[in-house]
């Protein structure tokens, strides 16, 4: 799973590209894990704009990230959501939980 660290404004910015599935979710917590683990950020932003699937799994994948941020007693948002994910992160209510952009 393709996904690109960057550092913007003071925040860990990922980058996730292509499908966010039962097949690529696991790989896609561990990084995220691993970023968060050793970076330690205070706010980090799970850029989307690249992804072109999410189906569940993509909420686990958020909803794990948004608990090591609180956690850290930090914050996430999830930036530049294209349709299709933003319909299933809307019908999960997620944006009541995680800044969505």
């Amino acid at each position: 799973m393709p996904m690109i660290i960057d550092k913007q404004n003071g925040a860990i910015v990922i980058s996730i590209r292509g499908e966010v599935d039962h097949h690529s979710a696991r790989t896609i917590m561990e990084n995220i894990d691993q970023t968060i683990s050793s970076q330690l950020p205070m706010k980090l932003v799970l850029d989307l704009s690249s992804v072109t699937f999410m189906d569940s799994s993509g909420i686990a994948v958020l909803l794990r990230a948004l608990r090591q941020m609180n956690q850290l007693g930090g914050n996430l948002r999830v930036t530049g959501i294209p349709p299709q994910p933003r319909k299933v992160l809307d019908a999960a209510g997620i944006g009541r939980l995680i800044t969505l952009e």
